[in-house]
């Protein structure tokens, strides 16, 4: 028996989003390695560039030369292109001495939503978008110090994300995760592993 598949938006969700157990004692330490931005993202950063600088510190660079990389082709941005933010004194160049980003700090300084500026990939994570599918980003959790190790909780990786996964898909795509969620785990209690197999 395997699960029903949810299409949300045009992309897929992992149902082992649901059972994948999570709990980080948050350092910023995901921020150090940067992020790929969304080609509009990154043109959306540059338009506000002197606002960001003006929030910058000295372990930062104020040369918007230095914030991103060459742009590559990546199906699974909305525009085609994916844009990585580069690495400033062993952290993304928008993160502060603090661990701070400062694409946060000034969305709120504004007033804002938190997350206005930030680029979709770091307010998803620990989730990531990898072949038009909602998945784990075990990949880079596995190369953490702290994400998920001190300590495994028994809350899943969608609990820790609940207020993230409503920004991005909206109340009513929220709505549909809720409910799938709620089948899927039926299943699971059922005997249906996450793989979609009979335990």
């Amino acid at each position: 028996m395997s699960f029903k598949e949810l299409y949300i938006k045009g992309i897929k969700i992992d149902p082992n989003i649901f059972t994948f157990k999570f709990g980080c004692r948050c350092n910023g330490e995901c921020c150090h390695y940067g992020v790929y931005t969304d080609l509009k993202e990154h043109e959306n950063i540059l338009a506000i560039k002197d606002k960001i600088i003006r929030l910058m510190d000295e372990t930062q660079s104020k040369n918007i030369s230095d914030w991103f990389e060459p742009a590559e082709e990546d199906d699974d941005f909305e525009s085609g292109l994916a844009v990585g933010t580069e690495i400033v004194n062993n952290k993304c160049a928008f993160l502060d001495k603090n661990g701070l980003c400062v694409l946060q700090r000034l969305a709120l300084d504004e007033g804002e939503h938190r997350w206005k500026y930030k680029p979709i990939y770091c307010v998803l994570f620990p989730l990531t978008i990898y072949q038009n599918t909602l998945t784990i980003d075990d990949e880079h959790i596995d190369r953490l110090s702290y994400c998920n190790k001190y300590p495994i909780s028994d809350s899943s990786i969608f609990d820790a994300c609940r207020e993230e996964l409503e920004f991005f898909f909206g109340e009513t795509g929220f709505k549909e995760l809720l409910q799938y969620k709620e089948e899927i785990l039926s299943q699971v209690h059922n005997g249906v592993s996450a793989d979609g197999n009979k335990k």
